[in-house]
């Protein structure tokens, strides 16, 4: 296997494992602040990991096209175990918040090279699909194993994701000519010319982007950005609503079956020959039921739901590639409407915990995702 493959999926297992390695204990990270802060608290650790990739993911894609892929992956790997560290040690909210913020960068640093450099593989759609699949492996590993160790050692997941991470670190040491000069050891970065190509090049991007908002394809957008909002906020007050309900292991290992049957359903749909909108819209009504279902059957309902996001993701990744513009910039904008779901969401959603319970909230939350069926684009 070539160094950079190897690099990348032990990296990316590390990186997504962590990210969601905090998430069933998000309770107990907030606590000492719910009383000031109430369930926002939890949403701000939440949802800082989404700020931080939505933040960095456009200006870390293009400084990876000018610095080399291999310096981005280096400081995605370098973030997260900064970020890994700072949680493990700190429990100060906004400290944790920062770090969460900076763990998304980490995300936001380490994709965009990661896709560029295997798109290059000899066999592409084998490489990128490895990488898929082990994101996905790492959510659910992250979520299961915090569930298991909470009750031992509450931060237990965090530390082996660090680890995991530190790890990667090494093969970095001995590629060290390589980072400090690509030119030298045969990365050839797409070096821009100087500050008017950027400018121009940003100039550009921003016109493609209103054009693809201003063409018929508001319906993808919006169903992207509500399904994975949705996503979100199931995810966020879960473990707040569910205190009295789940052991953490069992918590841990219902939010992993999202990520598992994504796996699976994603892996399958691509076998069958059905157009991209007939897929979209089989994969929102099972997360809109699976939203539904989750109030009082978490299994079934994160099942659903996974299965279902996993069907439509397939769905919007085709649609997105008929469309009639640059593919990275289309793409980039896909991307995009998923963190931005993943990020703004919860934060909306901790705002009306003051006057709607949970059980209200995922019923909204189904009723918002069932609403997506009913558009024509």
């Amino acid at each position: 296997m070539h160094p950079d493959r190897r690099l990348i999926y032990i990296a990316v297992f590390a990186i997504m494992g962590l990210s969601n390695a905090v998430i069933p204990i998000l309770p107990e990270l907030a606590t000492g602040y719910q009383g000031t802060y109430g369930e926002l608290a939890s949403s701000l650790l939440f949802s800082g990991y989404f700020m931080g990739a939505l933040a960095t993911m456009l200006p870390f894609g293009i400084l990876a096209d000018k610095l080399g892929n291999l310096r981005l992956i280096a400081l995605g790997i370098i973030f997260t175990v900064i970020s890994g560290l700072i949680i493990f040690y700190s429990e100060n909210l906004w400290v944790l918040a920062i770090s969460r913020f900076i763990e998304g960068a980490a995300c936001g640093a380490f994709f965009p090279a990661a896709y560029s450099t295997l798109s290059r593989c000899k066999d592409p759609r084998r490489c990128l699909g490895e990488f898929t699949f082990l994101s996905n492996a790492a959510l659910a590993t992250g979520a299961l194993f915090s569930g298991m160790l909470a009750d031992i050692f509450l931060k237990g997941a965090v530390l082996i994701f660090t680890f995991i991470a530190l790890l990667s670190e090494i093969p970095l040491l001995y590629r060290r000519k390589e980072l400090i000069n690509p030119r030298k050891t045969g990365e050839k970065p797409d070096l821009l010319p100087g500050p008017d190509s950027l400018k121009a090049h940003f100039k550009h991007s921003s016109r493609g982007v209103t054009e693809l908002i201003s063409r018929h394809n508001s319906g993808i957008w919006l169903s992207s950005f509500l399904l994975n909002g949705a996503i979100g906020v199931l995810i966020a007050y879960y473990p707040d609503y569910s205190l009295e309900i789940l052991s953490k292991v069992q918590l841990g290992s219902a939010i992993a079956s999202l990520y598992v049957c994504a796996m699976i359903t994603s892996f399958l749909i691509g076998r069958f020959k059905v157009t991209e909108k007939t897929i979209i819209r089989i994969g929102l009504a099972f997360s809109a039921f699976g939203a539904f279902f989750a109030v009082k059957n978490p299994f079934l309902g994160f099942s659903s739901l996974g299965g279902g996001s996993g069907i439509a993701a397939v769905g919007f990744a085709l649609a997105v590639a008929r469309m009639d513009a640059d593919r990275g910039l289309a793409m980039g904008l896909f991307n995009t409407t998923i963190y931005a779901g993943l990020s703004l969401f919860p934060i909306a959603a901790g705002l009306l915990t003051k006057v709607l319970s949970f059980e209200e909230l995922f019923l909204a939350n189904g009723c918002i995702l069932a609403g997506t069926l009913l558009l024509k684009d």
